[in-house]
């Protein structure tokens, strides 16, 4: 499913009745998370999953196409776990 099939079932689910306010709230969810995620602060939807920001290492690294060994600098990545009540609707 991609983003418009996201706003398509908010709009059904929320019995909203224009598209474009089932847009803006699908985009205000995520603007929200994403600002929350920059601010370094864990967004926790119970039931859901925790969004949080994990520190990475520098390490090494290869360049699949040309076997090049390079070096990864360390950074700062978006991580997601889902919490239990999504993992039992999917299994």
């Amino acid at each position: 499913m991609k983003k418009e099939g996201l706003v398509e079932g908010v709009m059904k689910v929320a019995k909203m009745e224009t598209k474009k306010s089932a847009q803006m709230a699908v985009d205000a969810v995520f603007e929200t998370i994403t600002k929350a995620l920059s601010r370094g602060e864990e967004v926790g939807v119970t039931g859901f999953g925790t969004f949080r920001v994990v520190k990475t290492k520098a390490r090494m690294g290869i360049n699949p196409k040309t076997g090049e060994k390079l070096q990864i600098k360390a950074g700062i990545k978006p991580k997601f776990k889902a919490g239990a009540t999504l993992k039992d609707a999917v299994k």
